[in-house]
């Protein structure tokens, strides 16, 4: 699957182009993994779903129109997940800040086993010899996409066959999927390792990749791990308890303004900019901090393109701010006489991490930084503490009170 642009006009039109399949075809054919130039049953909507250059709303809207709640139930799902995982990591934030950690250990291992690091070296240039594997480590690295069940294969592997730690995997994927966020990527990871649903590891099966390949490739069962078990031993501590979700303060439109626009949410045009004073406007480019490592080029000029398109939207003219010394920001603000910083809200991940670095230097310059919050998220957060059949009973609640139907 190949993406040119990051505009909200091209992800609309890739909506539109997949309402189509919303319904039965999806849910017959979603798990098909067809290769780069031949995904027909999976929409490619989610780099735009991830920056909210289409919304999350808006495709479930257009499945239940075209297709009814019945058979559109498969996509609707798949897209609500996405809300589930950013959820269960609010409530969770500690499992977001073990994950850099241990990424810089394991990183800190790399550079002393040279052994491991040319296993590393090898699984990502796709030179394992197992073809698969190789194919999608290319694939990723080329288009900035894998099909979801490549996906699950691909860490399976990587973790169990490869025996790699599944930190520097998780690492490998956000530093080149133009859809990476930080939930579906840490947790999508930790599912596999047996981490999220604790005890339940995904193992990649050679019969599953043939079948839902369509024979593209044909591994050997003694080719992947035989025994796989989950890594739970390694986290002894075990799962943090819930925790409130974070209530960002909200903007005040008495205030001097300035505003942010960050790639977690390009569509600003719908916080009613035109009730604010506004004395700045910058996009801020972030997709550096995705990793301590070398993060894809294509993965910036994404990023790039989705923010110029929501200033552009927003009817704004903006300046280009990057996320480096955070004491920046509040500099910005102050500079154009600012009492507040305006911004969508920004969940866990590396740049809540630079924002909250950019915290003391805010406060000191009495600037604040004030958040818009969507009514979507709110719907479904609360609800993301366990499994994802508590969200997945909200279903026709969300549904409803969205009015999409």
């Amino acid at each position: 699957m190949r993406f040119t642009e990051a505009t909200r006009e091209t992800g609309l039109a890739r909506l539109e182009a997949f309402v189509p399949r919303m319904g039965r075809a999806y849910a017959k054919g979603r798990n098909y993994d067809r290769g780069p130039d031949a995904h027909r049953d999976v929409s490619g909507l989610s780099p735009y779903l991830r920056r909210r250059l289409v919304l999350e709303d808006e495709a479930v809207a257009a499945a239940l129109a075209a297709h009814g709640p019945e058979a559109a139930e498969k996509f609707i799902q798949e897209v609500i997940w996405r809300g589930y995982f950013k959820g269960w990591l609010e409530h969770r934030p500690s499992i977001w800040a073990r994950y850099r950690t241990g990424l810089l250990r394991d990183l800190e291992a790399l550079e002393r086993d040279r052994s491991l690091r040319r296993a590393v070296a090898l699984a990502e240039a796709g030179q394992t010899g197992l073809e698969c594997f190789d194919v999608w480590a290319r694939e990723l690295i080329e288009t900035g996409y894998l099909h979801n069940h490549a996906r699950m294969w691909f860490a399976s592997i990587w973790i169990f066959t490869l025996e790699l730690p599944w930190r520097l995997g998780a690492d490998f994927f956000y530093r080149h999927l133009l859809d990476g966020d930080p939930a579906s990527n840490t947790l999508g990871w930790r599912w596999v390792a047996g981490l999220h649903t604790r005890g339940k590891a995904y193992a990649a099966k050679a019969w599953n990749i043939a079948q839902f390949t369509g024979q593209r490739f044909t591994p050997r069962a003694q080719d992947l791990a035989e025994v796989v078990e989950g890594l739970e031993a390694s986290e002894p501590e075990g799962l943090p308890p819930v925790a409130p979700l974070r209530v960002p303060q909200a903007p005040d439109p008495a205030r001097p303004s300035v505003l942010l626009i960050t790639e977690e949410d390009c569509r600003v045009e719908d916080f009613a900019l035109a009730g604010f004073d506004l004395r700045a406007v910058a996009t801020l480019s972030a997709s550096h901090l995705r990793s301590p490592g070398h993060v894809s080029e294509a993965v910036a000029a994404f990023e790039a393109e989705a923010l110029c398109d929501a200033a552009a939207r927003a009817g704004q003219s903006a300046e280009t701010l990057h996320a480096g010394v955070p004491g920046d920001l509040a500099r910005w603000a102050a500079k154009a006489g600012a009492r507040q910083i305006v911004t969508a809200y920004v969940p866990e991940g590396p740049l809540r991490d630079w924002l909250d670095e950019a915290g003391p230097d805010l406060r000191a310059a009495g600037i604040a930084l004030c958040e818009w919050q969507r009514d979507w998220d709110k719907a479904i957060w609360p609800h993301a503490t366990a499994g994802f059949f508590k969200v997945k009973k909200q279903i026709p609640r969300i549904i409803s009170q969205h009015q999409l139907l």
